[in-house]
C-alpha cells in the first residue's frame, strides 16, 4: 500500500468503497472460531498455521476474545486463551461505515477486525487484504483453502499453471 511518508501512517490511496457501506456487507460470515474452554496451548497451534492472524473466541454467539500471536507471550499452556486476549482495538460493528473502517485498519495498520453488533453478538470477521486495496472474500478463502489442500495432497499448480496463492486468508 503507498504511504505518503509526510503523512506518518495514513493512507495516500481512497477507500475500496464508497462512503455509506456497512462492514457487514464487505465481512466474511463463516470465519472460524473457537469454544470459551479453548486454551492457550490450543491457540498456539491454531496459530501454527502462517495464514491465521487471530483466534476468536466465542460462546453461544457471543463474542469473548480475540487473540492475536502477541498475546501469548508468556502465558500458561493450559490457562484460558480468552483471558489473554481482547475485544478493544480488535472489533468493529456491523452497521459502522466500510470506508471509514478501512481508513482506521490502514492507518493502524491492522488486517482483520471481528464483527459484532450492538450486544456484542458475533457477526463475523472483516479481512483487509495485504495490499490494503479491498477485503478478503468467501471466494478468496475457499481458493486458498482449495491451495492448502492441493499442496498437501500433492496436486498443487505446475509451472505456468494458475494458482490463487496471492489471494487473502480467512483468518
Amino acid at each position: 500500500m503507498n504511504r505518503d511518508p509526510k503523512a506518518g501512517t495514513r493512507p495516500t490511496t481512497a477507500p475500496p468503497v464508497p462512503s455509506g457501506v456497512p462492514v457487514s456487507a464487505a465481512m466474511l460470515r463463516d470465519p472460524k472460531v473457537l469454544g470459551p474452554a479453548t486454551t492457550v496451548a490450543q491457540v498456539r497451534a491454531f496459530f501454527e498455521d502462517d495464514h491465521v492472524h487471530a483466534a476468536l473466541l466465542v460462546d453461544g454467539g457471543r463474542l469473548l476474545s480475540v487473540v492475536e500471536r502477541p498475546d501469548l507471550a508468556g502465558a500458561p499452556p493450559g490457562s484460558p486463551a480468552a483471558t489473554v486476549g481482547r475485544l478493544p482495538g480488535r472489533t468493529t460493528r456491523g452497521d459502522a461505515d466500510l470506508a471509514l473502517t478501512w481508513e482506521a485498519m490502514t492507518a493502524l495498520a491492522r488486517r482483520r477486525l471481528a464483527v459484532v453488533d450492538s450486544r456484542g453478538d458475533f457477526l463475523g470477521l472483516l479481512c483487509l487484504k495485504r495490499s490494503g486495496r479491498g477485503f478478503c472474500t468467501e471466494a478468496d478463502v475457499r481458493a486458498r483453502r482449495e491451495d492448502r489442500s492441493a499442496v498437501s495432497s500433492g496436486t498443487a499448480a505446475g509451472p505456468g499453471q494458475a494458482s490463487s496463492t496471492s489471494r487473502c486468508s480467512s483468518r
